[in-house]
């Protein structure tokens, strides 16, 4: 089957939307409710922890039910559903914005994580229902790009309006957003399995984890692709908080510059995320795991053992976030590649229930690191450079075809 990249535009557009207007009111908030008039007990550190934690929490509670809509109900169904409650959201959000009520609009920023969260396995596992198994690296790979394209147009939208602020081109831009992703996802095709109605999963986040767990175990390389992706995240995470850290106590750099940096590194990763895709073709190639995570490896070793001048530490954080992104897709499209049916909305609510426990541990590594270290940022790379580590001993000691398969990318290079 020969992979037509126009049979795609409608979900990744609508997905490039969706994340675009969550980033865009969540830095939105903090941008420009930091100026606002606040309640005593809520300083700007607390406003950034709970406008973060609104778009996190979510997860952590709703991804049950999330994964039990993808399975007994039409994937695109819920989507366009939930899409279309972006509406009344950003009418709340820009309610906010208007009197400038910051309460209300951490709860915005609340309902949209609620709704991100909802719609998120009808939306990831419609990959595999459009492009079939021959699809699953391309669309993967081209999805994560558009995500991450998402992430950081959003935020630098709203640092841009923050600093010329009008409230009704904020609020036009929220109503514009959520239309265009509202459009895209009603011109979404895809040949969907049948739902399954009688089939229940736990609501209960306990057990709805351990349940899935032992789910996935019934299907080859599942668990490993679902933590490894989940490990993805924990990086990253350590990484993004690092790298602020660094930029100003090695480098004395400005927040701008440091923004830059920041914006560097996620250009990064989605380009390592399209060429991931583009380079697998209608394979999954599990090779890159290993090769992504070993460049991920001597880049961490650079910033954790020397001080790079600044035009090399910026190319190293370069480096790393690409190396990410070919660690990172092959294991999402091993978990579509997997011949599991109706039931992929249960291993993508999995997925997203995992990734924020580990988004969760990383920022407590981060912030025990930083405290027991008097902020040596140095120190952090070198934990994130264990962990990343682990991940591959973790693969390799899963299954040998990761090895096997990584030898046969080079010996191909080579020929």
């Amino acid at each position: 089957m020969k992979i037509k990249p126009n049979k795609w535009t409608a979900l990744f557009l609508s997905n490039f939307f969706g994340v675009f207007n969550d980033n865009f009111l969540k830095h939105a908030i903090i941008f420009v409710g930091i100026g606002w008039s606040m309640p005593q007990w809520l300083n700007t550190s607390q406003l950034i922890s709970m406008v973060s934690a609104a778009l996190v929490l979510p997860y952590l509670i709703f991804s049950p039910l999330g994964g039990r809509l993808a399975v007994q109900y039409s994937k695109l169904k819920v989507f366009r559903f939930f899409k279309l409650l972006e509406f009344p959201i950003v009418l709340i959000g820009s309610i906010a914005f208007y009197y400038q009520w910051v309460m209300l609009g951490v709860f915005a920023v609340l309902l949209m994580g609620i709704q991100s969260c909802l719609y998120s396995p009808s939306k990831y596992s419609l990959i595999r229902d459009i492009g079939g198994e021959e699809g699953v690296s391309y669309g993967s790979g081209v999805f994560e790009t558009m995500a991450f394209l998402g992430i950081l147009l959003g935020t630098v939208s709203a640092s841009i309006l923050a600093d010329h602020y009008n409230v009704f081109v904020l609020s036009g831009l929220l109503f514009t957003l959520a239309l265009l992703g509202y459009i895209f996802t009603t011109r979404i095709k895809a040949g969907e399995p049948v739902a399954i109605k009688e089939l229940k999963s736990h609501l209960n986040p306990i057990r709805f984890v351990i349940n899935s767990y032992l789910e996935a175990r019934r299907y080859k390389h599942v668990n490993i692709a679902i933590f490894g992706a989940s490990a993805f995240w924990l990086i990253g995470g350590m990484l993004q908080m690092n790298l602020v850290i660094h930029s100003k106590n090695v480098y004395q750099l400005s927040n701008m510059n440091t923004g830059l940096i920041m914006a560097t590194a996620a250009i990064g990763i989605a380009l390592g995320s399209f060429s991931a895709g583009y380079i697998s073709g209608k394979t999954v190639k599990k090779g890159l795991i290993l090769i992504g995570l070993s460049s991920m490896a001597c880049c961490l070793s650079l910033l954790a053992f020397v001080k790079l001048p600044v035009w090399l530490y910026v190319s190293t954080v370069f480096g790393l976030t690409f190396s990410g992104g070919f660690f990172q897709v092959p294991s999402l499209a091993m978990l579509q590649q997997s011949d599991i049916g109706r039931k992929l909305g249960d291993m993508i609510a999995y997925l997203n229930l995992l990734t924020f426990i580990f988004v969760l541990i990383g920022t407590a590594l981060f912030s025990v690191g930083t405290w027991l270290t008097n902020e040596n940022s140095f120190v952090i790379f070198a934990l994130i450079l264990i962990i990343n580590s682990l991940t591959m001993i973790g693969f390799i000691a899963h299954d040998k075809i990761f090895f096997q398969e990584t030898l046969s990318v080079f010996k191909h290079a080579k020929s």
